[in-house]
C-alpha cells in the first residue's frame, strides 16, 4: 500500500513532497506555517489578503492607521468612492511579508503567495498589478492566482523580468473555468505551471452556487480538467484541493494521475496558524450541523463558515477608511448597500444594536478573526488530537499534521503524543 511520500510533484525541474497548505487570508495561512511546509519540502501558502494589515501585525509598520488619517473625514459618509489605497504603500507591504518570509526560508521546499483578484479595492487593476510584481520583486518562488478566473492577470505581469521563471498557478473549479483561462494565457505563450482544482467541500469562498454545491464532487471535476489538459497536450500539473482530510485520501488522488494535493483545514488548529486559540477551540468545537454555506460574502460567491461566527448579523460600521478592500471600480460594496438599507429601515438604531443579515463586512471581520470560514469536515477536527482536563483540545504542531499526510495509510489519523 502506498502513501504520499511514494509521490513527487515536479514543478519544471524542482521537485517538492506532493503537499501544498492552502493560503488563507488575513495571516491565517501565516509565514510560521508556510516555513513548515518549505522545510519537510513541500510548499506553504501566505496569503496577500490585506497585506497593509498583515504588516502592521507583523513588523508594527503603520499603514492601516495612516489610511484611516487620511480619510477620517469621511467615516460616517455612507459614499466611499474617493477612498484609495496608496500603491506604494501597497507594495512597500508586499514586499515586506514576502521578503521577510522568504529570508527565513529553510529546506527543499517552496514558499507561494495566494493572490485573490476579487480584492479589488477601488482600483482593481493597478492594485492587482502591484501586488503581483511587489510579491515577485520580494523573491516569492510562486504564486497562486485564486478567487476569480483571472484572466487578465498574466497580461499584467508580462514584461516583469521573472514572469517566465517565477512559478505561476490558478485556482479553479471547474473544467470550463479552466479553458477560458488557457486562451487568455496561450496568447502570451505562457502556461500556467501548475492548476489546483478546488472542490465543493473547500473552505472560504466556493466557486459554486450556493443552493447545488453538494451536486459536485472533486474526484470528477479533477478528472474533467485532467481530461481537459490531456486533449490540448498539455502536461500541466493537476492539484486537487478541498475535503481531502487523510493521507490515504490524498494517495488515491497521487495514483489516479493528480501531482500533489492541496490542504488546509487541518493545520487550522495548529500552533502555527494565525487564528487566535479561542477560535481554534471553536473549530474544534465544531458539529456537522453547524458547517454552513451561505451567501454573506459581499464577493458575490459563496461562502462556508461556522453558523456561531460572531460576523453573521453584525451591524459593524463599513470600515473602508481604514481597510476597503473589496470597494469596487465605483468605490461601492454589497456589504454597503445591506448597511445603508438596514439604516433606513432601522432609523436610529446604530453599533452593536444594529443587525445586517444580507451582508457581512469581511474586511473588518476578517481582520478581527471574528469571520469563522472553514472547510466542510472541520467537524473532524476533534477526532484529530485529543480532549484534555480542561476540557479543551490539544493544538497541534504544523509538522506532525503535514507528516501524518506524508505517511499515513488505511485512512488513519496519527494523534499527537
Amino acid at each position: 500500500m502506498k502513501c504520499v511520500d511514494d509521490f513527487r510533484l515536479m514543478l519544471g525541474k524542482d521537485e517538492y513532497v506532493p503537499i501544498m497548505i492552502g493560503g488563507m487570508g488575513v495571516d491565517i495561512s501565516t509565514a510560521d506555517l508556510a516555513l513548515v511546509a518549505a522545510r519537510l519540502g513541500g510548499i506553504g501558502h501566505i496569503s496577500d489578503a490585506m497585506v497593509p494589515t498583515v504588516s502592521d501585525r507583523r513588523f508594527k509598520t503603520r499603514f492601516v492607521k495612516d489610511k484611516l488619517e487620511k480619510y477620517k473625514f469621511n467615516v460616517d459618509n455612507l459614499d466611499k468612492t474617493d477612498i484609495h489605497f496608496d500603491l506604494g504603500v501597497l507594495a512597500e507591504a508586499t514586499r515586506l511579508h514576502v521578503n521577510k518570509t522568504m529570508e527565513a526560508k529553510q529546506g527543499e521546499g517552496a514558499i507561494f503567495v495566494n493572490c485573490m483578484e476579487k480584492l479589488s479595492m477601488n482600483n482593481p487593476r493597478e492594485t492587482l498589478k502591484v501586488r503581483l510584481e511587489a510579491a515577485m520583486d520580494a523573491g516569492i518562488d510562486g504564486i497562486t492566482l485564486s478567487a476569480g478566473l483571472h484572466l487578465g492577470s498574466f497580461g499584467l505581469i508580462k514584461d516583469h523580468p521573472r514572469f517566465r521563471h517565477c512559478k505561476l498557478g490558478i485556482i479553479v473549479s471547474s473544467a470550463r473555468a479552466l479553458k477560458l483561462f488557457l486562451r487568455k494565457s496561450a496568447a502570451l505563450q505562457r502556461h500556467p505551471d501548475y492548476v489546483v482544482v478546488e472542490g465543493p467541500l473547500a473552505g472560504g469562498h466556493l466557486g459554486f452556487g450556493a443552493d447545488d454545491w453538494f451536486k459536485y464532487d472533486l474526484h470528477t471535476i479533477t478528472a474533467d480538467v485532467q481530461e481537459l489538459l490531456r486533449d490540448n497536450d498539455l502536461d500541466i500539473p493537476v492539484i486537487p484541493a478541498g475535503g481531502i482530510f487523510t493521507g490515504s485520501e490524498a494517495t488515491e488522488y497521487l495514483e489516479n494521475g493528480s501531482s500533489a494535493i492541496q490542504v488546509a483545514t487541518r493545520f487550522t488548529v495548529t500552533h502555527e496558524c494565525g487564528l487566535p486559540a479561542q477560535v481554534k477551540q471553536e473549530y474544534f468545537e465544531a458539529n456537522e450541523e453547524d458547517i454552513e454555506v451561505n451567501t454573506l460574502s459581499p464577493t458575490g460567491y459563496p461562502m462556508r463558515m461556522i453558523s456561531s461566527c460572531p460576523a453573521i448579523g453584525s451591524g459593524i460600521r463599513p470600515g473602508c477608511e481604514a481597510y476597503g478592500y473589496l470597494l469596487d471600480s465605483k468605490g461601492s460594496c454589497a456589504y454597503i448597500e445591506a448597511y445603508n438599507q438596514a439604516i433606513e429601515k432601522n432609523p436610529g438604531v446604530k453599533g452593536k444594536d444594529l443587525e445586517v443579515f444580507d451582508k457581512t463586512c469581511l474586511c473588518t471581520h476578517m481582520r478581527n478573526f471574528a469571520c469563522w470560514t472553514c472547510g466542510h469536515y472541520t467537524y473532524k477536527l476533534k477526532d484529530t488530537t485529543h480532549r484534555l482536563d480542561d476540557g479543551k483540545y490539544q493544538l497541534l504542531d504544523a509538522e506532525h499534521v503535514f507528516r501524518d499526510y506524508q505517511f499515513s495509510k488505511d485512512n488513519q489519523v496519527m494523534l499527537p503524543k
